[in-house]
């Protein structure tokens, strides 16, 4: 039903239209008791749950940043079937983003385009949603993914995320420092060491206890990946995201006039799947096998979050696969992990499978 709904209707919708289309009804799924039916259907069997960073998610498979960028549906997507949600990016500062159309469809490549700029009302105004997200009894793991200011210069983005910690640390059950967004100028800027090492350890510091992870691009070369790797280890940080979305556009099925005409941007979704699961790999090599990491890109069935996992995930995120799947897509990927695990097929590793 969904997808005769996304090739007919939707795809003709501006990708961000639609996207605040199917957020609202998200949004509505508790107040109008629809999400306690659904949650019934979604819920994730007891043999998939986690522990990690000193926390219990109830599915290894949950939401990455950029869905909910405000903290507004946290309650209605835990009900679909998201063991996590992680709200973002947020900004210390209140900014509209840059100017529209800034999210793009290529279809053909199950994958997206966005140069979104970290639209959202600031930090403050996210906080006290993120705080009685936490107070309810039945709800996903909540993190916050927080990103520098597009006023403000790099040389003073230290105090602009210690604004942003001390606002969203205590109220979130983790923090991710996002440093691999290619839409603000500057930001993968900081994924350089001399930078990227005394903005992590304030973080750290200023988080009092949260547990702080760093968001990094695929864009990075393996000795990069490697020497980031080796700085959170130092910093004694609770883990790694791999990846954001990619400046590339090598191998893509879309039409190379559409592509050049959307321009600048991340991409996201299938063409992501190979690089991400060889940063995954290369992480977990090198990385102690108690440090998390979290794995996202080009996830889009049970067997692909099976596949991280295997290759030493301990959770896994997806994002782009939800717009062309659509709002069931948490709940088939926890029925068919469930069936995983019944079968003896859904083993965890510590490095490549």
């Amino acid at each position: 039903m969904y997808r005769f709904l996304f090739s007919t209707f939707l795809t003709r919708l501006d990708p961000e239209r639609a996207h605040g289309l199917a957020f609202r009804v998200i949004r509505l799924l508790p107040a109008l008791g629809v999400g306690a039916l659904v949650r019934i259907w979604s819920r994730p069997a007891p043999a998939l749950e986690v522990e990690a960073l000193g926390l219990r998610f109830s599915s290894p498979f949950g939401l990455a940043a950029g869905f909910d960028k405000e903290a507004l549906a946290i309650r209605g997507l835990g009900q679909l079937g998201f063991g996590h949600v992680e709200v973002g990016t947020l900004t210390a500062q209140p900014q509209p983003g840059n100017d529209r159309p800034r999210m793009f469809r290529l279809v053909r490549d199950r994958a997206l385009v966005n140069r979104m700029g970290f639209n959202n009302h600031g930090a403050a105004d996210a906080a006290p949603r993120l705080a009685a997200a936490r107070r309810r009894r039945s709800r996903p793991i909540v993190g916050a993914n927080i990103g520098k200011s597009r006023v403000v210069e790099v040389d003073a983005a230290i105090e602009d995320y210690l604004a942003s910690t001390r606002l969203l640390a205590p109220v979130s059950d983790y923090l991710v420092v996002n440093v691999s967004s290619p839409n603000t100028p500057g930001l993968r800027g900081l994924q350089e060491l001399d930078r990227l090492e005394p903005l992590l350890a304030a973080v750290r510091d200023a988080a009092s206890g949260t547990p702080v992870l760093v968001k990094i691009a695929p864009d990075l070369s393996d000795e990069e990946v490697e020497r980031i790797a080796g700085l959170a280890t130092r910093l004694g940080l609770g883990g790694v995201i791999a990846t954001n979305t990619t400046i590339s556009r090598e191998g893509l099925r879309s039409d190379a006039q559409q592509v050049a005409r959307i321009g600048a941007g991340g991409l996201s979704g299938a063409p992501l799947k190979a690089r991400s699961l060889e940063v995954l790999s290369l992480l977990r090599r090198v990385l102690p096998e108690e440090m998390c990491v979290i794995s996202v890109g080009g996830v889009e069935t049970a067997a692909d979050v099976a596949a991280r996992l295997r290759a030493g995930a301990t959770l896994v995120q997806g994002y782009t696969a939800f717009v062309y799947e659509g709002p069931l897509w948490a709940g088939r990927i926890n029925r068919e992990l469930a069936r995983l695990a019944r079968e003896g097929r859904l083993t965890r590793g510590t490095g490549p499978a």
